[in-house]
């Protein structure tokens, strides 16, 4: 089976090894790699619960990878836990910021397994080994200094660094920050409108205000009489009555007087 581009040292570690014999040589324990360099040369597995052999297999004897299984290639070198021990590494150190103070520790590291460079470590603000933790990404060129346990960088805080791995609280914390900018956009967008449409209908206000009003027509009471209908108290125009009385025809003359 084809082996990928790139792995976690954690994955790594995980899985259990067995060679071309079909001999299981028990579960990774650490890591066997070179800090000042970035580089991972292998790593160490232990046969057995109890006991202080061990085996360190080199990392261009990976052959495949299985789902909880290494396939390896030849033979690995026995050793003991005192050597192992002895061996120098940068996980589970403590990382170190400007000031000084201890900001995260040193939890995982991603491999190129074609050379066995480090390409960038990964950085826990809590126990690492608690699960669903955040990580951050941390490539070497990011670090000063290094000493047994200790990692010295010019960081102010963890989130100087990319972020590689949410937890459940820090995706929580932003995801309610995407949604309050949000809501922050929608209520300024919202006010704005309002504002406009406060603006527009105060400008018709103080036209219409300001418009001139039409002249009234006086009304001479010895011109027009109107008739105003009392039973609906309507006083429009309705129509214009007489101001004399009509006089009646005048009768026709009898010819026979």
């Amino acid at each position: 089976m084809a082996l990928p581009e790139q792995l976690l040292l954690s994955d790594l570690l995980r899985r259990r090894v067995r060679c071309e014999q079909g001999l299981e040589h028990g579960a990774g324990a650490v890591a066997w790699m070179h800090p000042p360099v970035h580089r991972l040369l292998g790593w160490i597995s232990k046969p057995s619960a109890f006991g202080d052999r061990r085996e360190a297999w080199r990392l261009n004897q990976l052959r495949g990878l299985a789902e909880l299984e290494l396939y390896v290639q030849g033979e690995g070198a026995a050793t003991d836990l005192a050597t192992v021990e002895r061996l120098p590494t940068l996980i589970d150190a403590a990382l170190v910021a400007r000031h000084g103070e201890v900001i995260g520790s040193v939890a995982d590291a991603a491999v190129e397994l074609s050379s066995g460079r480090i390409l960038h470590y990964l950085v826990s603000r809590s126990d690492p080994r608690l699960p669903g933790s955040s990580r951050w990404r941390l490539s070497p060129d990011r670090i000063l200094d290094q000493q047994p346990g200790q990692v010295f960088t010019g960081l102010n805080a963890l989130d100087d660094l990319p972020l590689a791995k949410a937890s459940v609280r820090q995706e929580f914390l932003r995801r309610s920050r995407r949604w309050r900018d949000q809501m922050q956009e929608e209520t300024s967008r919202l006010r704005d409108q309002f504002q406009q449409a406060g603006d527009r209908f105060e400008e018709r206000l103080e036209g219409w205000l300001e418009e001139p009003e039409p002249p009234r027509e006086r009304w001479d009471p010895h011109e027009e009489d109107w008739d105003i209908r009392p039973e609906t108290g309507d006083s429009d125009r309705r129509r214009r009555r007489p101001t004399s009385s009509p006089q009646p025809p005048a009768e026709e003359e009898d010819p026979w007087f």
